[in-house]
């Protein structure tokens, strides 16, 4: 099933375009956007060629769900949700151009992608791994009811914790 349009208040989240190119390498290779994403902000070839690849290989082979995310027309962000051997199940991901920090969009994103995860995919739960010194996540994260499941110890020293929401909250 290809990448569906989701809506929220503020939100457009749709599937990526060729020109939105400049805009996630620059979200991308943003040193403060990207600290706490993998091991940390790409380079501009390595942003570029992961832009490539999900329109060769994600929407290609419908791997998962991946969107530019838009408010007022303006590209914001980024967001997937895929299924991850990390966690043994399915991952929310999402980031925000740095303007878009602190107006409530980050919740509101996570709380949409995790409703489509639940509502349109059926999921029993969802993840998300975060940074351990990523506080802002982690907070954003606990509003929408997400819980500490467990840690994982990073080879550069780092600890990023697993977190977990389920669909019917025991």
């Amino acid at each position: 099933m290809p990448t569906p349009t989701l809506h929220t208040d503020r939100l457009l989240l749709e599937p990526y375009r060729p020109d939105d190119a400049e805009d996630s390498i620059t979200l991308l290779t943003d040193p403060e956007v990207g600290r706490f994403m993998g091991d940390g902000p790409l380079s501009a070839e390595e942003a570029g060629a992961l832009f490539g690849r999900v329109f060769t290989k994600v929407y290609a082979e419908d791997l998962f769900d991946v969107w530019a995310v838009r408010r007022d027309g303006r590209y914001v962000g980024h967001a997937e949700l895929k299924r991850t051997d990390q966690v043994d199940g399915h991952e929310i991901i999402y980031a925000l151009v740095k303007p878009a920090w602190g107006a409530g969009l980050g919740t509101e994103l996570a709380r949409a992608l995790v409703r489509h995860g639940f509502d349109t995919l059926g999921l029993p739960r969802v993840y998300a791994t975060v940074a351990e010194a990523n506080h802002a996540s982690l907070a954003l994260l606990g509003k929408l009811g997400f819980v500490h499941e467990r840690d994982l110890a990073e080879a550069n020293g780092t600890v990023t914790r697993v977190l977990v929401v389920d669909r019917d909250p025991a």
